[in-house]
């Protein structure tokens, strides 16, 4: 009873917290500016220097680089055209589980604004992950949708788009999601055709059975691979099933709702599913706030 007592305390006092900081753009801004800069002042996001000419429209000016900014400036939350309030709002639906078009609907703001917004989140949660370096690398192209510590929207194709492929490891309540270095897209399907590694396509997304230590090799794939290759199940076979472990079953629901997943987003997703997986007893909403108020980090 106690324990239940306690935890009502908790949810009570996170929804307050909530209704006060959505109530007031000024509050909002305050709470988001804390996460920015914690207990430092307020310092350059190119050069970390902490002396700062202060400018007119709440502007800084930095006495090193000359580079001038605002709060949010070379930070994953400077993407979308939002306001305080409604990053706020957008995380909090977010770490529900809610879809970018379902947080448009309930903003009240356009999709793109929206998908923009959530694309940053993941991004944050990605930029946040042990392999960070790689993921945001040539191996993947994730690297391309950023310039200048901004999100560009989608690549233009160059015909030779990377399709990843990624290791699938589950281990005591945990699910660890490698970039594999040495597999491309057309290994695993010589894998299937040679040495007889179970496969099963949903869409676009092929999942295999064991490989090694992983309980999985899994990609996203598009019209460059012979995707009708793969009969396409309606669900997965009870050894693929068995093999998957929680994760692929935590995920494949998910994966359902992301509707048009291409290989050069299919990173941001995984990582996404792997952050919520190994947070899925945990309130992610300060864990989200913390991440997307981080600086941008450098790629190439």
């Amino acid at each position: 009873m106690r324990h239940t007592n306690v935890s009502h305390r908790r949810l009570d006092d996170r929804a307050a917290k909530l209704k006060r900081l959505v109530s007031s753009e000024e509050e909002a801004k305050k709470f988001l500016i804390a996460n920015c800069f914690g207990e430092r002042k307020p310092f350059c996001p190119r050069c970390r220097e902490n002396k700062l000419y202060i400018l007119n429209g709440s502007r800084y000016r930095c006495s090193s680089c000359k580079y001038t900014f605002q709060d949010f400036s070379g930070r994953w939350i400077n993407n979308g055209g939002l306001s305080c309030t409604e990053w706020i709002r957008l995380i909090q639906l977010f770490a529900e589980d809610n879809t970018a078009h379902a947080i448009s609907l309930d903003l009240g703001i356009s999709y793109n604004a929206a998908y923009k917004a959530v694309s940053s989140l993941r991004f944050a949660i990605l930029a946040q992950a042990i392999d960070a370096v790689q993921l945001l690398g040539p191996e993947t192209g994730l690297h391309k949708h950023l310039n200048n510590k901004k999100l560009t929207g989608i690549p233009a194709k160059t015909g030779s788009e990377v399709i990843p492929v990624f290791g699938v490891l589950e281990k005591n309540g945990w699910v660890f999601i490698d970039l594999m270095q040495n597999i491309n897209a057309e290994s695993v399907f010589h894998f299937n055709h040679n040495f007889h590694l179970k496969l099963v396509r949903h869409g676009s997304i092929i999942h295999t059975d064991r490989y090694q230590k992983y309980n999985a090799l899994i990609l996203c794939g598009d019209d460059s691979l012979p995707l009708d290759y793969i009969r396409k199940y309606p669900g997965v076979t009870p050894e693929i099933e068995k093999s998957g472990g929680e994760f692929w079953t935590f995920a494949r629901d998910r994966f359902k709702r992301y509707k048009g997943i291409s290989p050069h987003r299919f990173p941001l997703y995984l990582k996404e599913l792997e952050f919520r997986f190994n947070n899925r007893d945990k309130n992610i909403f300060d864990i989200l706030v913390n991440y997307v108020c981080k600086i941008v980090p450098d790629v190439d």
